[in-house]
């Protein structure tokens, strides 16, 4: 029998500052998001970040908490519901982080009688502290507690003309009429990241992205959210100029890939960019970086340095558009289990 597992970040229990401590103990002490060796990791995370940011974010999150829960929570849901009704194997969801983890959510469908499992990341990008962690944390699983169950997992989707589509569609509809640009704000990430991601060692993190092909682009981060990004303005017809990219939610004082959203709103309304609209493809479903640093702290910071409107684009969440391409996307994988 099959089933699908729908696998997203996570989210603190509550706005507990325990809660949140506990969360961002398991999240930051991962080698793939912060990626030096353990006992620097536990030095710089437990001894330092731990002391000061869990009351922070705690603050941060209960801004952003929902009478259901933690958004990102609800969402991911919301997303399993809908597609359960359109799909006619069992669907659950797992969290990188915290609960319900990765293994409960294989659980679940192993209790249906569930032997063959798509999975699918819901990162439309590839990156290390993403796609990767979850995909090596579902095989650490699956061979520790399931080893006859066979899992599939969907490949990163920044490109999919379905995705992209879907993607323009939204955004389209929720465009304000006038508006002097459109900013993409993507995740950050460390630039030591995109170098450890590239077998085959040929990024230089210069002019490689822009490159109609690079054999680093399957597993590049940064290529992926410019690609995500050039065929999203052309689906939208929108002139180039009119269009910014950034990265936003850097930890630390390493170099991560530029040029960072935060230095981006405070100097683009003295370009004559006073009305924008920001959207945020990394993300599927709303959550603390997106109803929070960017709604809420992007929009202060760009309207205290000129800005006259700011508008925030929404993420997919349960779009029922958006619905259609996990099925899809699902479907193609399921069907790869009867060719085996």
């Amino acid at each position: 029998m099959k089933g699908i597992l729908l696998v997203n970040l996570g989210s603190p229990k509550s706005t507990a500052v325990n809660d949140v401590r506990e969360y961002l103990d398991e999240f930051l002490m991962d080698e793939k998001v912060i990626d030096y060796r353990w006992f620097f990791r536990a030095l710089l995370v437990q001894g330092i970040i731990l002391n000061t940011r869990p009351k922070k974010s705690a603050e941060a999150y209960k801004t952003v908490w929902t009478d259901e829960g933690s958004p990102l929570i609800v969402i991911t849901e919301k997303i399993q519901k809908k597609l359960q009704k359109v799909v006619d194997v069992p669907v659950e969801i797992g969290m990188r982080y915290a609960q319900p983890s990765i293994e409960a959510g294989i659980q679940k469908l192993v209790d249906q009688g569930v032997s063959e499992i798509v999975l699918f990341p819901l990162y439309p990008q590839y990156a290390m502290s993403t796609t990767e962690t979850v995909v090596e944390k579902a095989e650490e699983v699956r061979k520790q507690k399931f080893p006859k169950v066979k899992i599939n997992y969907i490949q990163p989707f920044y490109d999919r003309d379905i995705y992209i589509n879907c993607l323009a569609e939204s955004i389209r509809e929720k465009l304000p009429e006038n508006f002097d640009a459109l900013q993409f704000s993507y995740h950050g990430v460390p630039e030591r990241h995109i170098y450890k991601t590239d077998p085959t060692k040929t990024c230089n993190l210069n002019d490689c992205c822009s490159r109609e092909s690079n054999p680093s682009h399957t597993f590049c981060y940064r290529h992926q959210c410019f690609k995500t990004t050039n065929l999203v303005i052309e689906k939208l017809n929108l002139p180039k100029e009119k269009t910014i990219v950034s990265f936003q939610s850097r930890l630390g004082k390493d170099k991560w890939i530029e040029p960072y959203t935060d230095e981006t709103l405070e100097t683009i309304p003295k370009k004559g960019v006073k009305n924008l609209a920001i959207v945020c493809p990394a993300f599927v479903s709303d959550c603390l970086e997106t109803l929070e640093e960017i709604s809420v702290e992007g929009k202060e910071q760009f309207l205290h340095v000129g800005g006259e409107s700011f508008h925030y684009i929404p993420c997919l969440n349960d779009e029922d558009r958006w619905i259609e391409v996990v099925k899809t996307l699902c479907e193609e994988k399921l069907h790869e289990f009867y060719l085996v």
